[in-house]
């Protein structure tokens, strides 16, 4: 069997949206439903919703097929440029993208509701990276909006490697992806993180690919204190999402996969 190639996955959208494609209707009934339950209903117009790091654009441009108006944006143009063909082959769909970092972005007029999921929020490793982009955020929202945020916390008592595995298939195309998560580096607050993606097609290998990172570690209470750094965003509620069906929920240390609803005050 050939080697894993050394790479960053990122630089191959099409395998990334085989591997998540089929959460993103789920994804984006959960942002409804959040939306609905914490959101300001009552504002005339559409609704404006904006993605940092959106990746291939899947959440946003579903977004976009509801009703709402969509601003997604990347800081890997491979990303990007997939995205936009998708937005492109989309007559009328009122979604926009462009490149840009989560720690430095612009984007024009305000907006309802920003979402930023799946931990991509810990490839932030400094501290003024992160605050930089939750002050961001919170200037690009409207008064009452929403910016929910996803992140995997950090059991920092753990001692052995976590893994995690998806299967994901588009026509001919089959995507297995292994993702290995080392402990925390406690003085650092860093984890490192290898993804290895298997892709077939037509049940004949096609590639091997083989990613390293390195993550920004929280737990809850680093969380809670990175967010009271930014004094215009305020946690008005918590998910649990690694249940099948995040419920609201009090965040409490012990949970892994979380969603923090901040409203600009």
């Amino acid at each position: 069997m050939a080697a894993f190639e050394d790479c960053n996955w990122y630089d191959y959208p099409r395998y990334y949206d085989v591997v998540f494609g089929a959460d993103t209707a789920w994804e984006a009934d959960f942002l409804e439903r959040v939306w609905g339950r914490h959101g300001a209903t009552k504002r005339r117009g559409r609704t404006r919703v904006l993605e940092p790091a959106c990746g291939t654009g899947r959440l946003v441009i579903e977004m976009g097929r509801r009703g709402y108006d969509g601003v997604g944006f990347d800081c890997n143009a491979a990303m990007v440029r997939y995205a936009a063909r998708r937005v492109s082959r989309c007559k009328g769909l009122p979604v926009s993208i462009r490149e840009g970092r989560m720690e430095a972005f612009r984007v024009r007029g305000r907006f309802d509701m920003a979402f930023c999921l799946l931990s991509t929020f810990k490839y932030l490793l400094s501290e003024v990276d992160a605050c930089s982009c939750l002050q961001g955020v919170e200037r690009v929202l409207k008064r009452g909006g929403l910016f929910l945020l996803g992140l995997h916390l950090t059991d920092y008592e753990r001692r052995r490697p976590e893994h995690e595995r998806w299967v994901g298939e588009q026509g001919e195309l089959r995507v297995v992806c292994n993702t290995r998560t080392w402990p925390a580096d406690l003085t650092m607050r860093r984890e490192r993180i290898r993804t290895r993606l298997t892709v077939t097609r037509r049940g004949v290998s096609e590639r091997r690919l083989e990613s390293d990172w390195q993550a920004r570690t929280y737990d809850l209470k680093e969380l809670k204190r990175l967010i009271g750094k930014v004094g215009g965003l305020q946690m008005v509620g918590g998910y649990d999402f690694g249940e099948a069906m995040p419920e609201e929920r009090k965040l409490e240390e012990g949970m892994s996969y979380v969603v923090a609803v901040l409203r600009k005050s």
